[in-house]
């Protein structure tokens, strides 16, 4: 099988990549902004073909996505606060980018195509869970252009017949994680000894989810997904941001005066939650309990020094 990843240097789709290397011909696009980053494939070096350059390149995209028999796109900004300084990049990458790529897999007669997203296109829920049938409501720029991303995948897959199906999911982390993120930007600074910035009151809510078990989701539903479909993949653990923050200085030993308390973010979502029981009936489950997650995770940072320091130039 010959599967295109577009994105595939940066932290998900790198996993991706890294988690298919000996399963298939795997090609990897990739335009190396700040947060892509060759070193996270590195265990996989010679064992996929990688193509520098940009998905909103139509004449790139005619030569590459041509023979591919599924598409996956990881490839987007992503970091709310970059968003909220300027959102020029992310509408380019979220919105157009999305559409050349598209266009470029319709033209190409690619036969599967899973275009990968948010569950910040959502906006905010007060209690419950979204299911895939929740109306947009996007607060952020960054969620706002992956929201317009997912409305022109759909569009493509009901006008044109495209076999695309959407996956949303909720908060990432694990290992190859860009340290601008919460949980590198904080298990970095206490492993240097600095203090760690915490939002507002601490009480916004996110899902989190080891970034394998998101992987695995995104690769059951280019096999058993619909196309004109989305589907979510929901965290194994509700947390406060105050409640992370707690488990990570205990993970680090570390104590409370090491965090600040800054002014909250413009727009925070409060809470989002995601209900995965359409992604469960195609048989699939999370593997990795978020106490193991956090704790694996925690030690790839603290031995792999020589990846994240020279990324701190690029952290906010």
């Amino acid at each position: 099988m010959r599967i295109l990843v577009t994105g595939g240097a940066g932290f998900i789709g790198s996993h991706f990549v890294r988690s298919h290397a000996d399963e298939a011909d795997l090609t990897v696009l990739d335009r190396l902004t700040y947060a892509g980053n060759l070193a996270n494939l590195a265990p996989v070096e010679g064992r996929f073909t990688f193509v520098q350059g940009d998905i909103c390149d139509a004449g790139l995209l005619e030569q590459v996505v041509p023979g591919h028999d599924l598409v996956v796109n990881f490839a987007a900004e992503s970091h709310v606060d970059r968003s909220i300084a300027g959102a020029g990049a992310f509408v380019h990458s979220n919105v157009l980018g999305v559409q050349t790529l598209m266009q470029a897999c319709l033209d190409a007669g690619t036969p599967k195509v899973v275009h990968v997203s948010t569950d910040e296109v959502y906006g905010s829920i007060e209690a419950g869970s979204w299911d895939e049938t929740a109306p947009l409501s996007p607060n952020s720029p960054y969620a706002a252009a992956k929201a317009g991303g997912d409305l022109i995948a759909l569009a493509h897959a009901r006008t044109h017949g495209l076999p695309v199906s959407i996956t949303r999911c909720g908060n990432n982390y694990g290992p190859y994680q860009h340290p601008e993120k919460v949980i590198p930007l904080f298990v970095t600074r206490l492993l240097d000894g600095r203090n760690v910035p915490l939002y507002g009151d601490g009480g916004n809510v996110r899902d989190w989810i080891h970034v394998d078990d998101h992987c695995r989701a995104v690769r059951l539903v280019a096999e058993r997904g619909e196309a004109g479909e989305v589907y979510h993949v929901a965290g194994t653990a509700e947390l406060t941001n105050l409640e992370l923050t707690a488990r990570l200085l205990d993970a680090l030993e570390a104590d409370w005066p090491r965090v600040e308390r800054v002014p909250d973010r413009k727009g925070h979502d409060r809470r989002y939650s995601l209900c995965d029981s359409k992604l469960r009936a195609l048989g699939y489950a999370p593997r990795i309990v978020f106490e193991q997650g956090l704790a694996e995770t925690v030690d790839w940072y603290a031995a792999h020094r020589h990846w994240w320091e020279p990324l701190r130039e690029h952290v906010p």
